[in-house]
């Protein structure tokens, strides 16, 4: 018997939509214009390497940090009935694996969604990161297409 999907607070089947794509490929923007259109809470780990004055200041040494207050986030909204984009590189399967979870344990419909646009990348990524991010980066198996 299936499970029973949850609702969103507008009585709509609630949704986790996760966008990955390499730096510059519209993930961020899409993210934004998809939460600002519907209303969903839009997170990404980027968001927490934000300093006290606003400006955006990457460290290595905070990924595991930022990536761990990005899923509470993203569970704290879900369980507040809330729809949730996550805007993440999300190069490699695993990467999204405690997302893919969150969504299966609370019974809220899955939505993966890749970007391939060439546009400038607003963290001024080193093009040579990129192209290593690129080698690594894995396919979505068949059911999450």
């Amino acid at each position: 018997m299936p499970s029973k999907k949850a609702k969103a607070k507008d009585g709509h089947a609630q949704t986790l939509t996760l966008i990955r794509g390499l730096p510059g490929s519209g993930k961020s923007t899409l993210a934004k214009n998809l939460s600002k259109a519907t209303g969903a809470t839009h997170l990404e780990a980027d968001m927490f390497m934000v300093d006290r004055q606003g400006f955006y200041e990457f460290d290595p040494r905070r990924l595991k940090d930022t990536h761990a207050k990005c899923e509470t986030q993203c569970r704290k909204a879900l369980e507040d009935g809330k729809n949730t984009i996550i805007s993440n590189t999300f190069t490699r399967l695993w990467e999204m694996q405690a997302y893919i979870d969150m969504a299966e344990e609370l019974g809220i419909a899955l939505q993966i969604v890749e970007c391939h646009g060439n546009f400038h990348n607003i963290h001024q990524v080193p093009d040579e990161t990129i192209e290593a991010m690129r080698d690594r980066w894995q396919e979505l198996p068949a059911q999450y297409r």
